[in-house]
């Protein structure tokens, strides 16, 4: 898939050099398609990683894909620079005007902290809510998966003894459904989280449709209104070592973290982990955005607001008029 972004983003440069298809914006607008229209609400400290990961498991997409990153504005970076942010990314309240085909909201380490606590709840709530009227499809990523559930359903989550870090099997549910096409009925995905999520209330939930889940760590993909929320607990989207980096992390820390389950050969971490879920998490993400591609209206003002949505055109009417 032509993946098409700034020219100077450095992740550019990077997923070139992996033979992936990545076009700049001016090549793009010679080109006579609507292009889908995704934004990444990146929630991650090192967002210049989570660029890399989430960008690469676009790329086998056919169809253009214009890429628009959005940051939180009630939260300072600190691992980030602000030039590369104030560059590259997006307010909420520079783009809550306009309507995107997919949202992708990752996740982030603020999980052990009630969702109540964390400085900008109210802004994700609100973006959150702006969701379910001018995106037609929100693909959420663990924490981010947490949060959507949590803000969406009442969903709460549940602390876990310890860190579940690894990547374990899971087991397809029900493959008739778009986005699980094409799927192994065991896939391997990678976890990492303190954290889990009220199973029995997930499964006692009309609105919720539960795709896969792995016998030790519970639900993986689960569905609302025909699959316009994806909530995805772990993390098919991480790189090779993503899991090396946080586990050294943690020993650097002092937390004496448990060795990633089923992720270094042996259990030792001296040698290079085992890439066990890259053709899983290509299929996934690749029936996404199929599914997006193909129920999404072609003009983006005609996405229908999902039941009980409650962020009202007031509110971006100045913006649209400005743009």
């Amino acid at each position: 898939m032509p993946i098409i972004v700034q020219n100077d983003l450095p992740a550019k440069q990077i997923l070139e050099s992996e033979n992936i298809f990545v076009i700049d914006e001016a090549r793009a607008h010679t080109q006579n398609i609507r292009p889908l229209q995704i934004c990444i609400l990146n929630l991650m400290p090192i967002k210049e990683d989570t660029e890399l990961d989430i960008l690469r498991v676009l790329s086998n997409f056919p169809i253009q894909t214009q890429i628009t990153f959005m940051k939180i504005e009630s939260h300072q970076s600190t691992h980030t620079s602000a030039s590369h942010l104030n560059r590259f990314y997006e307010n909420f309240s520079d783009i809550k005007w306009q309507r995107f085909d997919g949202l992708i909201i990752t996740g982030a380490p603020v999980e052990q902290m009630e969702f109540e606590e964390v400085n900008y709840w109210e802004e994700l709530e609100q973006i959150m809510e702006w969701s379910k009227t001018h995106v037609f499809s929100t693909f959420h990523i663990c924490w981010g998966a947490q949060a959507g559930l949590y803000h969406h359903h009442g969903i709460h989550k549940i602390a876990l003894p310890k860190k579940l870090s690894g990547v374990y099997p899971h087991r397809v549910l029900h493959r008739k459904k778009m986005i699980m096409r094409g799927m192994d009925d065991i896939f391997y995905c990678p976890v990492s989280r303190y954290t889990g999520i009220d199973e029995d209330a997930v499964k006692n939930n009309p609105e919720l449709y539960v795709v896969a889940e792995g016998e030790n760590v519970g639900s993986c993909v689960i569905l609302a209104y025909s699959t316009r929320q994806v909530f995805v607990t772990g993390h098919t989207e991480y790189d090779r070592m993503t899991l090396d980096r946080e586990y050294k992390r943690d020993l650097g820390k002092g937390l004496d973290p448990d060795i990633p389950c089923n992720y270094y050969p042996g259990d030792d971490p001296t040698k290079k982990p085992i890439l066990s879920w890259r053709s899983t998490s290509n299929c996934f993400y690749t029936n996404w955005l199929n599914f997006v591609y193909q129920e999404t209206p072609y003009d983006l003002t005609d996405i229908p607001p999902l039941e009980g949505a409650s962020y009202t055109k007031t509110m971006d009417t100045d913006d649209e008029a400005e743009n």
